[in-house]
Order: C-alpha cells, then sequence, then structure tokens
C-alpha cells in the first residue's frame, strides 16, 4: 500500500508541473484542470494497490492528457473533436516526457501557467487568486482565508477570472521580456501567498501544507534564473528561505508554537539561512531597495543571531520602519511594536499599538501582543482579557494551545 500522506504530498507537488503541461496541450485552463483532476483519481485508485510510477508528474501528464481526448472521442457523436491544432502530437512515451521535465518545456510551461493566470488583464485579487487556485491547488476556503473574504466571494472571483481568461486573447507562448517584467510583482505576490499557506499550518496541517513552502521557493528560484539581475525577486527568494529554515524548530512534540526567542537555533537549516543571506547579500548591492529585500533583510537579522540576546533589535526596528513607508500597513506597525519593546520597552511599543484596534480588533496576533506588552508592565488582569479575546480568534489549535500556557501561568502566579 502506498503512504496517504505520501500519495497526498506527491499529487500537491506535480500539479504545477501537469496542469502547467496539459494547458500546453488543451490551451484552456478548465480543461486542463479537469484532466489533472482525472489523472489524480486514477492515481488514487491505482498507486495504492499497483506501486507508483517512475516518474508521478510524467504518469499524471500522460494519463490526464489521454483521459481528456478518450473523453472528447465518446463525445464525438454529440459533436466533432477540438481542432489537431489544439491536442498536441507530442510523443506518448512516459519515459521521454519524464526526461523533459526538468529542461526548457518544464520551464516554458510553468512560467506559461503562471504568466496566464497572472495575466494584465485581471484585476490583481483575481490574478493572484487564479493562480493559487490553478497552480497551487489550494482551496477555495483556503484562498478565502488568505483574502479575509467570504467563500462565496473567491468562488466569484476565480470564475470571473477563469472566464475573462477564456473571453480574452490569452497568449499561449511564453511572453517576451517586457511583458514578463510587467507581470512579475504579480507572480512575486502569488508566490509568497502560496509560501505563507504552508507556513501557517500548524499540527496535522504542516504535513499536507507544509510542502507549499518548498513549492513556492522552487518556483521562486525558476524566476530567479529568469530574471537573475532583479533584486526583489533575490528579496522574495532570501525571505522564504530564511523563514523556511526555521520550520523545525517553531512547534514543540505537541504541536504548540515555539516564539522565536524558545526555539533551539540548532534546528535550524544552516543550508537554507547560507543561501538566503548570500541572496540578501547580493540583492542589497543593487541599491534598489523593495518591500521583499526589506522583509528578508529583518529574517537574516534574526538568522545572523547565534542567540536571542544576540539579535539586533535596533536594527529590525529601523527596517520596519522602512517598510512602515513602503508599505503603510497596521500589520507592519504591529510587528514593529514587538522591536520597539525590545528596544524602549512595552510601554512604548502599547502606545503604538492601542490605536490599531480598531483595524485589527479582528486580529489574532494584535490581541497576542498586546496581551504580552501588558504583562510585561505587570497588568496581568489586562492581560488575561487580551489572551482570552487572542484564543476566541486564534486561527490554529497551536495558537490557542501557546495562549492558553500563558494564562496557565498567570493562574498559577495568582494562586495562593
Amino acid at each position: 500500500m502506498t503512504d496517504p500522506a505520501w500519495l497526498d504530498a506527491t499529487l500537491a507537488a506535480a500539479r504545477p508541473q501537469a496542469v502547467a503541461a496539459l494547458l500546453r496541450y488543451f490551451r484552456d485552463l478548465d480543461a486542463a484542470e479537469e484532466a489533472f483532476q482525472d489523472a489524480c483519481l486514477r492515481a488514487l485508485r491505482n498507486w495504492p494497490t499497483k506501486g507508483p510510477p517512475r516518474d508521478p508528474t510524467a504518469w499524471l501528464i500522460l494519463v490526464g492528457r489521454n483521459a481528456a481526448i478518450d473523453a472528447s472521442r465518446r463525445r464525438s457523436r454529440h459533436q466533432s473533436l477540438p481542432p489537431e491544432e489544439l491536442l498536441s502530437n507530442l510523443e506518448d512515451a512516459e519515459t521521454d516526457l519524464a526526461e523533459r521535465l526538468d529542461g526548457s518545456h518544464y520551464r516554458d510551461d510553468v512560467l506559461r501557467l503562471l504568466f496566464i493566470c497572472c495575466h494584465p488583464d485581471l484585476p490583481a485579487t483575481q490574478q493572484i487568486a487564479l493562480a493559487l487556485r490553478v497552480i497551487s491547488g489550494l482551496s477555495v476556503r483556503q484562498i478565502a482565508r488568505a483574502f479575509l473574504v467570504t467563500e462565496v466571494a473567491m468562488e466569484q472571483r476565480i470564475t470571473r477570472a477563469k472566464a475573462r481568461v477564456a473571453g480574452g486573447d490569452a497568449a499561449f507562448e511564453t511572453p517576451g521580456p517586457i511583458e514578463r517584467a510587467e507581470r512579475l510583482a504579480a507572480v512575486a505576490a502569488m508566490l509568497y501567498l502560496v509560501f505563507n499557506e504552508g507556513y501557517s499550518a500548524s499540527g496535522a496541517a504542516v504535513e499536507a501544507r507544509g510542502p507549499l513552502c518548498d513549492e513556492a521557493i522552487r518556483l521562486a528560484r525558476l524566476l530567479l534564473r529568469l530574471f537573475p539581475a532583479e533584486p526583489e525577486i533575490m528579496g522574495l527568494t532570501a525571505l522564504m528561505l530564511l523563514q523556511h529554515a526555521r520550520s523545525a524548530a517553531r512547534f514543540d512534540e505537541q504541536g504548540v508554537a515555539v516564539l522565536l526567542d524558545d526555539q533551539d537555533r540548532g534546528l535550524w537549516s544552516r543550508r537554507m539561512i547560507d543561501e538566503g543571506l548570500a541572496l540578501i547579500d547580493k540583492a542589497m548591492r543593487r541599491r534598489q531597495p523593495g518591500p521583499y529585500q526589506v522583509q528578508a533583510a529583518i529574517a537574516a537579522l534574526h538568522a545572523r543571531a547565534a542567540t536571542p540576546e544576540d539579535t539586533d533589535w535596533g536594527g529590525i526596528d529601523r527596517l520596519y520602519a522602512t517598510l512602515e513607508r513602503m508599505q503603510p500597513s497596521p500589520v507592519v506597525t504591529l510587528n514593529r511594536a514587538v522591536a520597539v519593546a525590545k528596544v524602549r520597552g512595552p510601554e512604548a511599543a502599547l502606545a503604538m499599538v492601542e490605536p490599531l484596534e480598531q483595524r485589527l480588533g479582528g486580529y489574532f496576533h494584535f490581541h497576542g501582543a498586546r496581551g504580552a506588552f501588558l504583562l510585561q508592565m505587570g497588568r496581568d488582569d489586562e492581560a488575561r482579557i487580551a489572551f482570552d479575546r487572542a484564543i476566541a480568534l486564534a486561527g490554529t489549535a497551536a495558537e490557542a494551545a501557546h495562549i492558553r500556557q500563558t494564562l496557565d501561568r498567570l493562574a498559577r502566579v495568582g494562586q495562593p
């Protein structure tokens, strides 16, 4: 029997390559998605009993393509087959297909899919939502949560985006340099959303969604090969690497979140840290700062600290101030307040976050940070109220468990 977790992870990892190749065959997003889903169903039926193929991605492409063509033939009594030019005449051999996956066909296929989803005719919100759904296979619920909208609204957004792509003149050839540069920002934003979807997973969800981090990093490296002199793509890739390097230390054995200062830094991936530091150093030398570079520079200061006490909190405060100017946001200010608490004390940090309550009143981390500042100031009763509110808003069991630990410690302190 093939391990179900391995099956899920393999199908998720294969999705971008397979859907991209099927899009080249059928030149239709819905047809490519349906062909991939059909191939996945056949994989779930066959692989557990017969064993997985030598190259699962090549198998999915081949089976998906042939299943879609067979379905068209079965409908031929009612409608003619699609024009021959819409059905690629590439070889049927899985071995040949597998050999080409790591070559130019593979790179062009994935980039073509990325750029079609991020077509400039689509609003930015539709570009990113469509790419998350089609390329990464995230559910509508997951994407809606990332955008803080209802599932119904997100379903409508994705449906409109697909219709617009289908009804427009989307180019199915890889765009030229000018057009690629124009779409780069939307693609970068989409990749980071994919990364965050995996990075925010906890508990049992880590195994299912954790590979999204690896997928986002892989696609970012692919973009970096296409845009080797673009500092923001260097910064984006560095940011994801430096954050993902801490994954093994972010949760304890019970799945409870571990704060950065409490993490075992020996569990951090030195290989990813070294790659990320080299990239952000290279990007900063270009002297073309952007939001991804600033966020990566913040992560780099954490990564360079051998112990929590060695962290350059003053530098982190200044970098967040820069980010506030580039991308004003209450969440950025909230993050900066954590650094301010380390540099100037919890009173200064609390003064920064109090005005944010109207905009961040429904945000778990706002109440968690506010409770922490109050606790440091000795205002335990107010801290309990803030922590209770944080638990009510927790998005994961790990978030809630971490706050409950703090409340338990407060309860023990208050006992006679």
